[in-house]
């Protein structure tokens, strides 16, 4: 008897490291080229930060910040909320701000799991005194839609996304 008691107990110790293991495995990633093409307007170059937006609604996840000088993050309202306690280190992702009728390709990540999933990536800029939009574009990561051509309410007149290959 004690040796069934045995092989049960090893099979439940190997069936927990197994699934235990489970839990390390990343899911996979997958990448998008974004062009981010803004209006024709005046005044400063705009501060553009690019967010993952889970089902309820909430920031989940930083994925772009254009513009590097951290003064002007607190300009853009609603993001700097979310990051500000969130310990989210932003350094990595900055890039350079841009301007009137610029455009600027960038390349975004995510868990390929939040396609289709309720998730989105919005777009929110703000320019040195001047009106702040906390949703300027935002894509729903849905698989039939994902690289339209989505129109901005702001400094960006458009943005559309690629898969990366």
């Amino acid at each position: 008897m004690k040796p069934k008691i045995f092989k049960l107990a090893a099979v439940l110790v190997l069936t927990t490291l197994v699934l235990g293991l489970f839990s390390f495995v990343k899911e996979p990633e997958v990448s998008y080229k974004c062009m981010i093409q803004m209006t024709n307007y005046t005044g400063e170059k705009a501060y553009v930060v690019v967010s993952l937006i889970n089902p309820e609604g909430e920031y989940e996840k930083t994925l772009y910040i254009q513009g590097d000088d951290r003064e002007w993050f607190p300009d853009l309202k609603n993001w700097w909320k979310f990051s500000n306690g969130s310990g989210e280190n932003v350094d990595a992702l900055s890039g350079a701000t841009i301007g009137n009728g610029e455009r600027n390709i960038i390349s975004l990540g995510f868990s390929a799991s939040h396609i289709d999933a309720g998730y989105k990536v919005r777009f929110e800029s703000a320019v040195e005194n001047q009106e702040y939009y906390a949703v300027d574009a935002e894509i729903e990561l849905n698989s039939a839609t994902l690289t339209e051509k989505v129109e901005g309410q702001g400094y960006i007149r458009y943005i559309r996304m690629v898969p990366n290959r």
